[in-house]
């Protein structure tokens, strides 16, 4: 006989990924035989440059294969202080910096070190799947803000200060967006840090993994640069995944407060006693070395974006804005909504519509429900061309069939 083993309310709290559970399914249909078109993941196509693979494999000859320092090695958090100064204008010191096992682990540190039950983060929707997950382990309460097409998916100043409560701890920036690929301009942080200024109580998060994914010449704006007299009290993230093609390694980091860095390097020690040393290795080595990947996947993500765009735009009931930043597309189909498949099934909401699209035209969207968006879908044009014009073709027929 089985004991019974009673889950704890955090593990109860959170749910499995709706992402995961989409491309689960995908996966199952294609041993099924179907030719399907999964666009769920947000991650490069690229294979992680050469130059950090050979950094790796040099630092595992080299004996690098030991623990590390809690919070990441010196030489890494050396390249880090240099990278925040040069592209941020963030002058921090090496005990402002840690480093993480991805950037995901960054916001658990952080949320596990301050907040108590009761506490309450901002999470602006369209949101990362991610957070309000995290903000619930910690025994954090979400408060979700409404940011839809109409503000081009961007948290208003408004918006902001109508959320702010006496329990409100953090608020959430990330930018460039996922799912939305939304980016703050410099004008943009200002007023929203101008709200800010009245709370002294609430800690800002600034989420900036897609900051080298970026479509306009214009400089990075990070709120702790803009603001430095809120930089005592904002957490800058960031990592390597995204910009060098390094998911798989898992590297974050992050630049913030010394008493928050002690706190998260205190709870890093006991989950998982540092990061990956041959991964710091090659982490150290994205950041000094040459830096042409970026700009070069930048101009192939930015041809993806204006095609994907085009094609989605010419579906019928779609409707889709240009992303600044990421490789994601964020198109509103609430206009699908209300009409009928070819048999006969309604099309309630945008559910219905990505089982719709995947089991009668094998091709994987994401729903906005997932981000907290009910009238929107998510596909990455983390793909080929060649690939994503096949989804979007589907896409397109599906939505035509609908009456």
């Amino acid at each position: 006989m089985t004991a019974h083993l009673a889950l704890s309310k955090r593990v109860q709290s959170i749910g499995l990924s709706k992402i995961a559970q989409l491309v689960a399914r995908a996966a199952h249909l294609r041993e099924q035989g179907k030719d399907v078109i999964s666009l769920g993941f947000g991650e490069p196509d690229f294979d992680t440059p050469l130059n950090i693979q050979e950094a790796a494999t040099k630092a595992m000859e080299a004996g690098q294969t030991r623990y590390t320092a809690t919070g990441g090695t010196n030489e890494l958090k050396k390249a880090i202080q240099h990278k925040f100064k040069k592209d941020n204008g963030l002058t921090v010191d090496m005990d402002q910096i840690m480093v993480s096992v991805g950037a995901k682990h960054v916001i658990f540190n952080a949320f596990l070190a301050t907040l108590d039950e009761g506490d309450e983060v901002i999470i602006p929707a369209p949101y990362w799947t991610s957070y309000p997950d995290i903000v619930k382990v910690a025994q954090g309460t979400p408060v979700f803000v409404s940011c839809g097409a109409d503000v081009g998916f961007k948290l208003t100043p408004q918006a902001l200060e109508a959320a702010i409560t006496p329990k409100t701890k953090w608020v959430m920036i990330n930018s460039p967006s996922n799912p939305t690929g939304a980016v703050y301009n410099a004008s943009e942080l200002e007023k929203l840090a101008a709200i800010l200024r009245k709370y002294p109580h609430v800690w800002i998060l600034s989420d900036d993994i897609y900051e080298h994914i970026r479509f306009n010449d214009a400089p990075y704006a990070t709120i702790a640069a803009l603001a430095p007299d809120l930089a005592e009290r904002t957490l800058t993230m960031n990592g390597v995944s995204k910009a060098y093609a390094m998911t798989g390694w898992r590297i974050g980091y992050c630049a913030g407060p010394k008493d928050l860095i002690k706190a998260m390097i205190a709870i890093q020690g006991q989950a998982t006693s540092g990061p990956n040393s041959i991964a710091q290795a090659a982490a150290l080595e994205a950041l000094q070395g040459p830096q042409d990947f970026i700009h070069q996947s930048r101009a192939i993500f930015q041809e993806r974006r204006d095609k994907v765009v085009q094609w989605l735009n010419e579906c019928e009931g779609i409707s889709c804005q240009t992303p600044e930043g990421a490789f994601y597309a964020f198109p509103t189909c609430s206009n699908c909504f209300g009409k009928k498949t070819p048999n006969g099934k309604m099309i309630n909401n945008i559910d219905d519509l990505a089982t719709f699209l995947l089991e009668q035209h094998q091709v994987t969207i994401i729903p906005g429900t997932a981000f907290g968006a009910p009238n929107e879908f998510r596909i990455s044009y983390a793909a080929s061309l060649d690939m994503l014009q096949k989804a979007c073709l589907r896409i397109k027929t599906g939505c035509a069939q609908l009456s």
